[in-house]
Order: C-alpha cells, then structure tokens, then sequence
C-alpha cells in the first residue's frame, strides 16, 4: 500500500464555494443540451456498476444514499473506502449515479450504482500510516477488474509510468472493463502532458468543454484523448467537510464522470453488448466535423453523444470481438475478452499513445454559443477548433 501515489493528483481546478443546494441542477447546464430527461425514458443506467477509484465516496450525501455497493469492495482494498477526504471522488459519484435528491447533483446515469475505491492522491492526510494502510491505484484497478462492475472511472493522473499499474490496466481490460481516465490539466502549461493511467493501453481518454462550445483552456490536449465532455462551470463538493457544494469545480475529471455515465446509459440498454461495441458506439456517435479515422488531439472522436444511441432501436454497434482502437492499443486484449463480456442484471427495455501534446487547448471560432452541446442532441455536430474544422493525427499509443 501507499509508497509511491503521493505524486497522483485529482483532475480537477478552480473551486468557488457556496453553491446554495436548491441550485445546484440547474446550474449543470448539460443536461439540458444532451437531453437527459430524454434518455432516461430510455435507459438510466440501471444494472451497471460503475468502479470510482478516487479520494474515496462518502455513501451518505442525499443524492447518494442507496448508490453506493460498499459491501462490494473487497476487505483487501476497502479501507475506508467511504471516508473521502477531498470531497473529489463524491462529486465524481454523483456526476455518473446521483439520484439528486435533497437538491443534489443529479448523475447523468441515476440508475447505475457506485462500487468505491479509496486511493491515495494529493490531500491525503494522516502521515506514513495512513499511506501504507491506503490502497494504491493498481490494486484498486485488479480488485474492480475481478469485481461485476463495467467501468471503472479513474479521475485522477501522475507523471510515473509505473508498470504495475500498466500491468492492472491491461489485466482489467482483459477482463472486458471499460477503462476511463482524464486526461489533466495541464493545458495552460508550457510542458503539457498526460500523463499516466491515461496515457497506457486500453485506457479512454477524456477532455473537458465548456457551455460555449471551447475546448477548456486547462484541457491537456495530445494523442490519448479520446473523447470531450462538459468539464467546467458547473458546482462539486468543495472538501471533506461536505458542508456546501462549490461553483465552478471545473476539470477533466468532471468530463470523465460523464463519459463513465454515458457509457453506462447504453450498457443499460444493452446489457449483451461487450465493451468493444459500447467503445464503438461511443466512437461512432460522438459529435465532430473531421473524418473519424483521424482523431483530435484536443477532442479526440468528439463529443459524446449517447442520445443517439438510444435513440435508435435499430443501432448497430458491430462486431463483438473486434476491439474499435486496435491499432491505438497496440494490441488485441480487448478483442480477446468480447466473447466472454462481464455478468450483468437485467436492465430497461431498448428504445421504440506516444505522450507528446500538441499544445494548449485553444478556444472555438463558431461563435455559436451552445453548438458544440446543442449538438450533443442532434444527429450533425459543428466543432471547429482554432478556426479551422481540421483535426490532428495523433500517435499511436505505446506499449
């Protein structure tokens, strides 16, 4: 346990406190534009387990009560698996699962549940004990690779290529998880990186957007970015004290939250499907005005869109064990675990890595207000980054 995460951090910035609970939905302007009360006709989640391996999930906030499957942690990485002491890995939680009751934040996948891992990243108090007694992040990806849980939401990164944290992230996509990780916040930096779980194999990655259709400033950018999602200007827990939402707790990890919702919201709906078809789904639908076969190194396949998805009775997410990003992966584990996808409950009816950046993320030129989330909804997307519609080819992602 411990030793070396201490140089992990949480993705997320920029906290302004004191967001008045009765405000805290209507201040998360996305729901609106991806349409979710529209989705959850369809699909909320229900039956899939989604692994936040954080600062920890405290299972008592009033959107959480009944979210979170405790008696799932396993005795060797449960240590105070509900004791968050950032308030980070709560807010998490309840961006994917929250029921929003007592005016809480509402999660994109209110029907999915929420297995807590507690892993040691920056703010971890209580001295050399308390990081020995602390699982460190490999251990919680082994023990949510064995556990019934699809995805596993890594909000967190560190600059060390560890390989036995390598090694837990192949093992657990060999086990057919579903990976997600964000991918920092180091865009307004002049050494912009990714880092690590992100930037290994079989790992998502997710960039934030805000309401504007911009790709955010603090976005790192570069050739594991997979996906955008909201990631900005809307309330989080502030810390451990669980007293007041704040403003604007703004980050990567909040978009990651939501990719890890989206991907249980077509889980939900089609629970036979492995995780290569919900990858290629996700691919598939996401919203952007460049080829598919070359993603951006700011958005990666664009914005995720899983209203389409549900949308259509009739969707075709293609072949079981073919893994969409192969050759990103530089490997075939995917492909060989499809046809043995993890056990699931039933769920609702269906619907009538080179680490090199590019650069800062830069702002879209549209002009249009809400058209990048405006078109989180639609069937055509309009995002234009720096200017111009082109996209960056970015390096295949190495073993």
């Amino acid at each position: 346990m411990g030793a070396a995460v201490g140089v992990l951090a949480v993705a997320s910035v920029g906290f302004a406190p004191n967001a008045a609970a009765g405000d805290v939905q209507s201040k998360q302007w996305y729901l609106g534009p991806m349409q979710a009360e529209q989705m959850w006709k369809v699909s909320t989640g229900k039956g899939v387990k989604v692994a936040v391996i954080d600062s920890g999930v405290k299972a008592d906030t009033p959107s959480l009560k009944g979210q979170i499957l405790t008696d799932e942690v396993p005795k060797a990485v449960a240590y105070r698996a509900t004791d968050d002491y950032l308030g980070h890995g709560t807010t998490m939680a309840e961006l994917i699962a929250g029921t929003g009751a007592g005016g809480g934040l509402k999660g994109l996948a209110p029907g999915a549940k929420i297995v807590p891992y507690r892993v040691a990243l920056g703010g971890l108090k209580g001295g050399a004990e308390e990081r020995r007694k602390t699982p460190e992040p490999e251990e919680a990806i082994r023990a949510a690779a064995d556990s019934d849980a699809k995805i596993i939401n890594m909000s967190f990164g560190g600059m060390a290529p560890l390989p036995r944290e390598r090694d837990a992230v192949k093992y657990a996509a060999s086990k057919g998880k579903l990976l997600i990780a964000a991918v920092g916040n180091d865009g307004k930096k002049s050494q912009n990186s990714l880092g690590y779980p992100v930037s290994f194999p079989y790992v998502v990655g997710v960039s934030s957007a805000d309401e504007e259709g911009t790709v955010s400033k603090f976005s790192s950018v570069g050739g594991y970015v997979d996906f955008a999602a909201p990631g900005q200007d809307f309330p989080g827990w502030c810390d451990a004290s669980f007293k007041a939402y704040c403003d604007d707790v703004n980050g990567t990890s909040s978009a990651t939250a939501i990719v890890s919702a989206s991907a249980a919201l077509i889980w939900s709906a089609h629970p036979d499907w492995t995780v290569n078809q919900v990858t290629r789904a996700l691919i598939d639908t996401a919203g952007r005005s460049w080829p598919k076969k070359d993603p951006s190194t700011y958005l990666g396949y664009g914005a995720v869109r899983p209203r389409l998805v549900l949308a259509n009775r009739n969707y075709d997410p293609g072949p079981a064990a073919v893994d969409p990003l192969a050759k990103e992966n530089g490997g075939d584990v995917l492909a060989k675990s499809a046809s043995t996808p993890t056990s699931s409950t039933p769920s609702q009816s269906q619907p009538p890595k080179s680490t090199s950046a590019a650069g800062p993320g830069v702002e879209s030129s549209s002009g249009s207000g809400n058209t990048l989330w405006i078109a989180l909804g639609a069937v055509a997307a309009v995002l234009v980054i720096g200017g111009a519609a082109a996209a960056f080819t970015r390096a295949r992602r190495a073993r």
